[in-house]
């Protein structure tokens, strides 16, 4: 697609709205009606049913923990029983976790997030936020919980978080920084990345910034990050894969590596994501074009190691192959599952097996190979030595139990709840404290960090609790979730032509990169 026809599409369709009923749909009900009268796959399984209230203990725990020991502050240190501000004091695991609670049918404990973030969350603060952190989990967490409940406070504070990073858009070419101060709009990149900014940073935007116009009647968000597209589709290469910096004075490319893993990865996955929150029509065909281009360059990048022909998406600099993975990659194999029904049946069937027989099967054995059944953060592999753990840190990340949910959603096959049954199991054998959740520092020899990431809230555990509940208590074409897992209602995009006023759509009125991750010690 030429590029004056990508920025007539953005142009045209700066805005969708939602369309609800007359009566507003309570859905927290529906998803436990759903979990009483689903039985055709997991709700009459004792077996799931127990692992379910399992997960759901365990996020009780999780919550518990925090409200005991760190009330209000970002991070919970569960070794020493106190709160830290990792990311400036916006409560994020209270943000984080509200849909995870709302989904659970904890009700008292979501009301006590709620009003928290009534009266008590504040982003007037002096503080040199990441933009992309700070979308991810605040204004996805916040909208997320808007969807969910209905209750305008949080899309009174998602509006006002958005228009505090706003600024960061303002570069000649439109591709954001990476960094800014909510209290002065002074933005910036980056020291490490030399100017540049980050691609997954400047590509995981989209769907939250798209939602919050919807949802507000507001095309200046969307405007923003559609443009950091628009620019990128100007140099889009031939096999879609680019290097993970990008010059915000030039728009191009800058010399870096290509990855699949951190400062890449989300930026894949949200080209999907897009099109599906815009209901795959027309208007945003160009994710989809552009996300299949992708697929074919990641295919590219596909290795088998020797002898156990265990699958491995490699990074690249330059013309050359660097035969390492992140487990932050372990996200490609449920992005390719849920991207697969969009092709035709032969290639379907492709990229579905590399997904599951392939990637997926890989993922799930950085968690066999390691002596406590967790996951590092990196692994190398070597020929005839197959694959060895390069990074021993485990920080409790989702993408491989998101990788299961999905393809368990896309398969059917019950082996995907057992493996994550069997994460699940070690993180509450290796992991939990009587005062919360730890990441290891060493998934060989055990020895624990002292923290507790609001992802493990956020992701971790809700990814693990659909693993277990039936399909419909989320249901993914009506929604679709962000890096952060929380769930975003889909959408329809307007068409070519199509007026807002003339759109018939109201607006709502209540429906019922990735993560760096911080140490603690």
């Amino acid at each position: 697609m030429a590029n004056r026809q990508l920025g007539k599409i953005l142009a045209v369709a700066l805005i969708a709205l939602l369309s609800v009923s007359d009566v507003a749909c309570d859905h927290r009900t529906f998803s436990r009606k759903q979990l009483e009268a689903d039985g055709k796959d997991v709700g009459d399984d004792p077996v799931i049913s127990v692992r379910r209230e399992k997960v759901k203990d365990a996020v009780l725990h999780a919550w518990t923990s925090y409200e005991k020991y760190a009330w209000g502050f970002d991070q919970l240190q569960p070794q020493t029983m106190n709160g830290v501000n990792s990311f400036g004091g916006l409560g994020v695991t209270i943000v984080d976790a509200l849909d995870t609670l709302f989904i659970m049918g904890l009700d008292e404990q979501f009301q006590r997030a709620r009003d928290w973030v009534a009266t008590s969350l504040n982003f007037n603060i002096n503080y040199n936020a990441s933009v992309f952190e700070t979308t991810i989990r605040m204004v996805g967490g916040l909208l997320s919980a808007y969807d969910l409940s209905g209750d305008k406070v949080f899309l009174e504070k998602a509006t006002d978080i958005a228009n505090r990073l706003l600024p960061a858009w303002n570069t000649p070419s439109g591709i954001n920084y990476n960094s800014i101060n909510l209290a002065t709009g002074d933005a910036h990149n980056y020291p490490s990345a030399n100017g540049n900014s980050i691609l997954a940073e400047v590509g995981t935007t989209q769907l939250e910034f798209i939602a919050l116009s919807q949802r507000t009647n507001d095309p200046k968000y969307q405007e923003k990050v559609e443009k950091v597209i628009e620019v990128l589709h100007k140099n889009f290469p031939a096999d879609g894969l680019l290097p993970i910096y990008i010059n915000p004075q030039t728009g191009m490319p800058s010399p870096s590596i290509i990855t699949f893993g951190a400062e890449g990865d989300s930026f894949y996955e949200y080209l999907l994501k897009v099109w599906i929150q815009g209901n795959k029509t027309q208007a945003v065909e160009v994710y989809r074009e552009m996300w299949e281009t992708s697929m074919s360059g990641l295919q590219s990048l596909v290795r088998e190691s020797t002898p156990s022909a265990y699958a491995y998406i490699c990074e690249k600099d330059g013309n050359t192959l660097i035969d390492q993975m992140n487990e932050l990659a372990c996200f490609a194999s449920g992005m390719l599952a849920l991207g697969s029904s969009g092709f035709d049946p032969q290639k379907a069937k492709t990229i579905l097996s590399l997904s599951e027989e392939e990637i997926g099967k890989t993922c799930y054995n950085f968690y066999q190979m390691t002596e406590t059944k967790l996951a590092g953060e990196d692994y190398i592999f070597t020929p005839r030595q197959d694959m060895s753990l390069d990074n021993p840190y485990n920080l409790m990340r989702p993408e491989t139990v998101e990788s299961l949910f999905y393809l368990w959603h896309f398969t059917g096959n019950k082996m995907y709840q057992d493996w994550g049954w069997d994460i699940f199991q070690a993180f509450e054998k290796n992991s939990r404290l009587e005062t919360g959740y730890v990441g290891l520092t060493d998934v060989n020899t055990g020895a624990k960090d002292n923290l507790m990431q609001s992802f493990f809230l956020a992701e971790t555990l809700k990814y693990l609790y659909l693993l277990f509940s039936p399909p419909l208590v989320i249901p993914l074409d009506e929604w679709v979730f962000n890096t952060e897992a929380h769930p975003l209602k889909i959408v329809s995009r307007l068409n070519s032509g199509e007026s807002l006023s003339k759109s018939g759509h109201v607006l709502p009125t209540g429906l019922g990169g990735r993560k760096r991750g911080s140490t603690g010690h």
